[in-house]
């Protein structure tokens, strides 16, 4: 599912490195070769309270894919979690799906990230009354003062550490409900530091797969850009699966700049949740009139993404059940494609429209009078 919110401050540093990644506006970067398979690394302790563990994962950059070290991040509000990014295979290329804080842990595309990111859902810890409880069972954790033991089993254990869903080799899962019902929540992008975090990878030359091979010697670190210490983890071999960029290619690379993010939405999960302009007439009960407005408008919206996504997985499911050629797959997944483009412009039109009606009224009344 892509994500709701995209990284704002992440964007502007990596854009002017010329990044292939996604931007605030929902414009998207996209590729032709799958990504390394995720190197085997161990995870640093804890620096204390409040932190929460952010795997690392690979970024395509001018000169390939560089991998940005899993670290421990100060979590930007209680009670928030943190939503890994993940690649993912659309319209003939790779996605990058970017991560987020929310409440809840939503979909980042069945991958097996380790330390609690088994590809559903996050076991390596929960808030309780503000406080943040730690298992010792997949984190390093010394220094904390809640802590709990609960072994975690991960049914679906991917072999040889792929890191991106979909595609040839990738892999095949599906957002669930509850990380649907996840995607409709508040979400913060990444802090400052994480931003931070990425521009220092991308300016690490070691952390380039060309010169790394799979296997980057900054694995993970125990704060974010802090590449030297004691803190700092290199990774012990690289994805057992691993092999050069050439052999990983699926199509010739090409980025979407300045493309509209629902040139690579397939299905309705993949597009952002709306996000409507909170009112600021200066007037409570006109303010609150147009939420309500608004609120109506995103709930039917919402609604509509929902049945035809439903609709969609009846004939992914219809599809499967004849043992369709990759053809016949290809044709649906353009008809799906179609689909999520029209609902997608039809609910911008209706936002705008509803826009449109507030802003006369919210010109007038912040008029001064004579």
């Amino acid at each position: 599912m892509r994500i709701s919110l995209s990284i704002r401050l992440l964007v502007f540093a990596l854009m002017m490195l010329a990044i292939p990644v996604a931007s605030a506006a929902g414009i998207i970067f996209s590729i032709g070769i799958a990504p390394p398979p995720l190197p085997v690394y161990e995870q640093p302790f804890c620096p204390g309270d409040g932190y929460i563990w952010t795997p690392g994962y690979w970024v395509y950059g001018d000169y390939g894919y560089f991998w940005v070290p899993g670290t421990w991040v100060l979590v930007p509000e209680p009670g928030f979690l943190w939503t890994p990014g993940y690649w993912g295979w659309g319209d003939g290329v790779f996605v990058f799906h970017e991560g987020y804080w929310g409440p809840h842990i939503g979909f980042y595309g069945g991958i097996n990230y380790g330390f609690g990111y088994g590809g559903v859902g996050y076991d390596g810890g929960y808030w309780n009354n503000g406080a943040f409880f730690y298992n010792r069972s997949v984190n390093n954790v010394t220094n904390v003062r809640n802590v709990y033991n609960k072994t975690v089993i991960v049914n679906n254990i991917t072999v040889n550490n792929v890191s991106y869903n979909g595609g040839d080799g990738g892999i095949r899962a599906r957002p669930r409900p509850e990380e649907q019902t996840a995607e409709r929540e508040r979400h913060v992008p990444p802090t400052p530091v994480q931003t931070q975090h990425v521009h220092a990878a991308s300016t690490n030359r070691k952390l380039y797969e060309s010169v790394n091979h799979g296997r980057p010697p900054i694995a993970a670190t125990a704060k974010p850009a802090e590449f030297r210490g004691r803190g700092v983890i290199g990774a012990k071999t690289a994805g057992p699966s691993y092999k050069p960029p050439t052999a990983r290619a699926t199509a010739p690379a090409r980025a979407n700049i300045g493309a509209p993010r629902s040139n690579a939405a397939v299905h309705p999960h993949d597009l952002p949740p709306t996000r409507p302009v909170t009112p600021n007439t200066g007037r409570p009960q006109v303010d609150q009139k147009y939420q309500r407005q608004q609120e109506k408008v995103r709930a039917r919206q919402d609604q509509e993404r929902q049945h035809l996504q439903q609709r969609q997985e009846r004939d992914h499911q219809r599809l499967a059940q004849g043992r369709a050629d990759e053809a016949r797959n290809q044709q649906l997944e353009q008809k799906h494609q179609q689909q999520t483009q029209q609902l997608e412009q039809k609910h911008a039109k209706e936002q705008q429209k509803v826009q449109a009606q507030q802003q006369p009224v919210t010109r007038n009344q912040s008029k001064p009078s004579k």
